[in-house]
């Protein structure tokens, strides 16, 4: 990812004590670490580790829980009652973990998360080895977590507190959505996040009603409502941002603002089609989301990076829009960056993490190859992941986990698959 475009042929990563040390030409990589250990991945290409810029990871045990509806009745008359009756510490750990066993697979080794009881999801990443940004959700309406906004942000800040020396774990300041969430609380989470430097994860313009319902409540579009909040700044993390005009995308590219992309998301639940490449030509940084495994069904990056770029190119109507090169960069640097986790991952460069996933391109529906980057994002898939290590350890090898934690999942997911069947009938 860095530099933009780059592509090296025949080089190795050398990495030491969890972090990338050098990147040279591999016989030079040879002679200059001899006691190193050496893995060799000769029909592979090494990129940076996928980051799933926005997901709610424990809703994997909802996965295909009542598809094909319109979003407000899907959350309001299934997967809110079913959070209401279901959700708990013991849910957010288990549906978690499963998650985290898809994404590892899949090449993504950070994911950002935005759901109840961070405190189990931040012990299931810590059990898989996984970098996470811990989203402290902030809504109106209580729930199994907490009964009003001030106890979501006393107990998440309390989290912060006990477990903010973690290597491979960080925070965001996580309100719902606008809809969700008042001006008192908005005015709170403005002040907290410039106190203490974290980014602001939220649901933003997602849907034509969303929008429609600010304009009659509050008189202004939701944008512009958090505008007046103190809230549109560089550590803003936009989520789904479908629906903007062209002063809305002017604006977030003006103060330096991230969306989060989901594109399969958007697609099925028929929420519309983001204008990717007018963000990318305004300076907005675009990352790469999955959402949660409920209204995408996989958290899977390389299906979020060929969506992506095949909708811009329709949206633009330019068949030049988003190349491979920014959607794999969307995917990982974009992602970290919004993350505020630039200067760690997100690119193989010197004195980074060793976020580094292989992809084999030995496979028959690989081949011929003309260019590896045009192959991750248009002909690859997560099938091909071979290896994936964080801070230097390797949680995938020959495509199987390695965490001790993810090889007994099947149990959990059987024991939760029983307890929620019946809501998809709701």
């Amino acid at each position: 990812m860095e530099p933009a475009g780059a592509v090296l042929e025949d080089h190795a990563v050398a990495v030491r004590d969890g972090r990338i040390e050098a990147l040279l030409p591999a016989d030079e990589a040879r002679a200059r670490y001899p006691g190193l250990p050496q893995t060799d991945l000769d029909s592979h290409v090494l990129i940076p580790g996928l980051v799933n810029a926005h997901t709610h990871a424990a809703m994997s045990l909802m996965r295909g829980l009542s598809d094909d509806l319109p979003l407000m009745r899907w959350l309001q008359e299934h997967i809110w009652p079913a959070e209401a009756k279901h959700v708990s510490p013991q849910f957010v750990r288990d549906g978690t973990l499963l998650a985290c066993a898809e994404m590892l697979r899949g090449g993504i080794t950070c994911f950002n998360d935005m759901y109840f009881f961070p405190e189990a999801a931040a012990e299931a990443a810590a059990l898989a080895g996984m970098r996470v940004a811990l989203g402290l959700i902030v809504i109106e309406f209580p729930s199994n977590y907490a009964s009003d906004p001030e106890d979501y942000l006393r107990k998440g800040l309390a989290l912060r507190d006990r477990l903010g020396d973690r290597p491979l774990a960080s925070f965001c300041l996580a309100p719902h959505a606008p809809y969700t969430v008042s001006d008192a609380s908005f005015h709170r989470i403005a002040t907290l996040a410039a106190e203490l430097d974290l980014q602001v994860h939220v649901h933003l313009h997602e849907t034509a009603e969303e929008v429609a319902r600010s304009v009659a409540e509050h008189g202004v579009r939701p944008l512009e409502r958090l505008r007046r909040l103190n809230l549109v700044a560089p550590n803003l993390i936009a989520v789904h941002a479908v629906h903007l005009d062209d002063a809305e995308i002017e604006l977030l590219g003006r103060h330096g603002c991230s969306v989060a992309h989901c594109p399969s998301s958007n697609l099925k639940l028929a929420s519309g089609f983001a204008r990717v490449q007018s963000m990318l030509e305004h300076g907005v940084n675009v990352a790469l989301g999955t959402d949660g495994a409920a209204s995408n069904n996989r958290l899977d990056l390389f299906q979020e990076m060929r969506t992506a770029a095949l909708l811009a190119k329709a949206v633009a109507g330019n068949a030049e829009a988003m190349p491979a090169h920014a959607a794999l960069r969307a995917a990982t640097l974009g992602g970290a960056s919004a993350l505020g986790l630039g200067s760690v991952t997100g690119s193989i460069e010197p004195g980074k993490a060793a976020d580094l996933v292989a992809v084999d391109l030995s496979a028959p529906e690989l081949a011929p190859c003309y260019d590896p980057v045009s192959h991750l994002v248009y002909a690859a898939g997560r099938e091909h992941v071979s290896d994936v290590w964080i801070s230097g350890e390797r949680r995938v090898q020959g495509g199987a986990l390695l965490p001790e934690a993810l090889s007994v999942l099947d149990t959990r997911w059987r024991i939760w698959q029983n307890a929620l069947e019946g809501h998809a009938d709701a």
